[in-house]
């Protein structure tokens, strides 16, 4: 470890995930095409047909806990042996933390958990694990998967735009900074903070002026050139 060690901060969507096998929202033939998602991922959704809500949550955490990580994730983790590195991740599965990585914050929740609909404090581990009608909390209330849904707030955010502040480096990887609040942490960093954008798709006009490189390429290869360029020109 570098004696001067430096912060990156690393954010990470649905696109680092996808050569795990798991599909991201909106590539076409992915998960959720031909599911209406206010059906599946709302709070009117689940009011309406809380079987339907379960069934399709649980047929992604046993997707979930099957895949494993790819070399994106674990360039990551080879990192942080030279930068103190905190990944803030969209995704809901767990594979930065089946690659590794020591600091995770989950902004959307954790598919591998469920929480109470009467006392969102209590969560409990699932793993691959299904969730039923009838699953109780300890104090009697139903269990729902510890996602945030459409609609609600994402507690986490607060905490994200602290450790964004707190960066030397910047690192986003498998998103097009176009769905909020998440998109919205590249303003949190300080002016003229390094960004590099790992993703093979355009993102939003109005953040390009942040990059100081896009690599169009998908997170198996372009993180992996990034953690290079970083290691070799940034670590003192």
């Amino acid at each position: 470890m570098p004696n001067n060690i430096k912060t990156v901060v690393v954010l990470t969507g649905a696109g680092i995930s996808a050569e795990s096998g798991l599909k991201t929202f909106r590539d076409s033939g992915g998960l959720w095409e031909g599911v209406d998602v206010m059906e599946v991922a709302s709070i009117e959704g689940w009011i309406k047909n809380k079987s339907k809500v379960l069934d399709f949550y649980n047929d992604r955490r046993l997707q979930a806990s099957k895949a494993l990580p790819n070399a994106g994730h674990f360039a990551l983790v080879e990192l942080e042996d030279y930068f103190d590195v905190t990944v803030v991740t969209q995704n809901v599965d767990d594979l930065h933390e089946k690659a590794g990585s020591s600091k995770v914050l989950h902004l959307h929740g954790k598919l591998n958990e469920a929480r109470s609909t009467g006392d969102e404090n209590l969560v409990y581990q699932m793993d691959a694990k299904p969730i039923a009608i009838g699953d109780l909390c300890d104090k009697g209330f139903q269990l729902r998967p510890n996602i945030v849904w459409f609609g609600e707030a994402v507690p986490a955010i607060v905490e994200a735009k602290d450790i964004m502040a707190q960066a030397d480096y910047c690192i986003i990887i498998g998103t097009s900074l176009v769905v909020y609040p998440a998109a919205s942490l590249i303003y949190d960093l300080v002016p003229g903070t390094p960004v590099w954008l790992v993703d093979p798709g355009d993102t939003a006009p109005e953040h390009r002026r942040f990059l100081k490189n896009h690599i169009k390429m998908n997170a198996g290869t372009g993180v992996l050139k990034v953690v290079n360029e970083l290691i070799k020109n940034y670590v003192k």
